[in-house]
């Protein structure tokens, strides 16, 4: 045989293995499906949210409250109060939940929740959970929390056969549930970017993100709680009981002493939260909420991950949405890889007249340099057709200062803001996995005063001392920078050799559709 003819041997050999791989997977996703369950309907006054949302409910018939989660330390007690508070129910959704201070914190006040006969419904994507399936088991051994993890990988361990599973699956593996949702008595929701962590929360040593959740009361809320529930009860949402063995012991609430290795984190988080009495607490965050008409809260469905029905429907709804802008659009995403489709969009906005703005990571800002290798190969276009651009400096923000003194600074936002009326906050980053292969949702709000609040803050992270602003230099893309002769750089600033290698390469290789 020829070298081609064994070639084309092995490939074929190797695509009918994953083929089988992949029947072998949906025959036990099938056989490892729970009984289906829903949310728990609000009541009036069973708990303390609903009392303390009553009043504030009738005052504001038909409308909803929401109210913006810029700050870390504040989105952080958000979760802790409405955790504290919940008396019916908790439905949490996440696609990563760290082992470290601030997810060891919120755990705890889960199990607290569990304790006082709170329903806890946990959904974790499987592609960042490795190796903490003891941890679940544990929660979930306690007869009010029921933990469930997203296209999980059949081996648990960490090794060759793990690895061979996630080859043999890797068009499905690369598909995960990317959603963030917090769910409290189905009264309340915290919707948005943030994943549950220290970096998320301005609690990290070493670098934060930059991020931005809203709070949301009211009739919309039985949105996300739909939501939730078609993921939770979705073929690919497998109990952790039936992935590992189950145990009987359950984790204990968690004192401050074992909360983790770094111990001085999750005691600056604890002081945070309990300086505050979780009632009064509770309703000053209420009455911080802004009554609007329009609120909705929108996700892509399950089946995406599965390669299944509508594609890119949640895309599609927010593309539509920024079509309609006629003056202005302003876009802050991490990861920003328009497309030849989005490029061209962006310059018909431009061209009759829009003012677009996009925030993005710095090279020496992003967490993920392949995709802003990709996104580079479009800056210059970008530029030419009079797309504003700017790029986070990786030097923390003077307004974000860290409860722990952290100098390092990621931008983790996914909002746009249309025409100074309609905003959007959530977990979808304009990249192509996000439009065809992860999951995502967010919220869309038509409010002038909450869409200003939004503008707000991009006025801000878009200064000079806080990002730099992007130009061309006879034909080169160039920074800003007023601290150096001439007040301007050539080369990708801050960045090291290695972080410019590396993008450059990845701007060669033809893997943009899975950045």
């Amino acid at each position: 045989m020829s070298f081609l003819e064994v070639l084309i041997a092995a490939l074929a050999l190797i695509a009918l293995i994953a083929v089988a791989a992949a029947y072998s997977y949906g025959r036990f996703a099938r056989c490892t499906s729970a009984p289906h369950s829903h949310a728990l309907p609000p009541a009036e006054a069973q708990t303390p949210i609903d009392r303390a949302l009553a009043p504030l409910l009738t005052a504001h018939p038909e409308l909803n409250g929401a109210t913006l989660l810029a700050d870390g330390a504040r989105a952080f007690a958000a979760r802790v109060l409405t955790a504290r508070n919940a008396g019916r129910s908790l439905d949490l959704q996440y696609y990563y939940w760290r082992k470290d201070s601030a997810g060891r914190l919120l755990m705890r006040e889960i199990i607290a929740a569990a304790d006082r006969g709170v329903r806890v419904r946990l959904l974790i994507d499987d592609i960042n959970a490795r190796g903490n399936d003891s941890i679940y088991l544990s929660l979930d051994a306690h007869p009010n929390i029921e933990v469930r993890l997203f296209n999980p990988s059949r081996n648990r361990s960490n090794g060759i056969r793990r690895g061979l599973e996630l080859a043999l699956r890797a068009f499905r593996v690369t598909r995960r549930m990317h959603n963030k949702a917090w769910i409290a008595d189905g009264r309340l929701a915290i919707i948005g970017g943030r994943n549950i962590g220290n970096a998320y929360f301005n609690a990290a040593r070493a670098s934060n993100f930059h991020d931005l959740d809203l709070l949301v009361a009211g009739e919309a809320v039985s949105q996300a709680a739909v939501i939730f529930d078609g993921f939770w009860n979705s073929p690919s949402a497998v109990p952790i009981a039936s992935l590992s063995r189950p145990i009987a012991r359950r984790l204990p609430s968690l004192p401050v002493p074992s909360i983790g290795r770094d111990r001085a984190n999750a005691q600056a988080l604890l002081r945070l939260v309990e300086t505050l009495d979780a009632g009064s607490a509770l309703v000053q965050l209420l009455d911080e909420l802004r009554w609007i008409a329009q609120v909705q809260i929108i996700s892509d469905p399950p089946e995406k991950a599965i390669a299944a029905g509508e594609q890119g429907w949640l895309a599609r709804q927010l593309y539509r949405a920024i079509a309609e802008t006629r003056s202005e659009l302003q876009i802050t995403s991490p990861y920003f890889i328009p497309g030849e489709r989005g490029l061209r969009a962006l310059s018909a906005l431009v061209a009759r007249g829009a003012e677009v703005t996009i925030l993005t990571n710095s090279l020496a800002a992003t967490d993920v340099v392949a995709v802003h290798g990709a996104y580079a190969s479009y800056r210059k276009r970008l530029l030419q057709q009079g797309v504003r651009l700017f790029e986070l400096r990786p030097e923390l923000m003077p307004a974000g200062v860290s409860l722990f003194g952290s100098k390092g600074a990621s931008l983790h936002t996914k909002a746009f803001t249309v025409d100074r009326h309609t905003g959007f906050i959530g977990s979808f980053n304009f990249d192509p996995r996000s439009a065809s292969l992860n999951t995502e949702m967010g919220v869309v709000v038509v409010d002038d005063g909450l869409v200003a609040e939004m503008r707000d803050i991009f006025a801000r992270e878009t200064t000079p001392h806080c990002s730099f602003r992007l130009g061309l230099d006879q034909g080169r893309v160039c920074w800003d920078e007023a601290s150096r002769p001439g007040g301007r750089l050539l080369q990708e600033p801050v960045a090291g050799f290695g972080r410019r290698l590396t993008a450059a390469l990845v701007r060669l290789l033809p893997i943009e559709s899975q950045l």
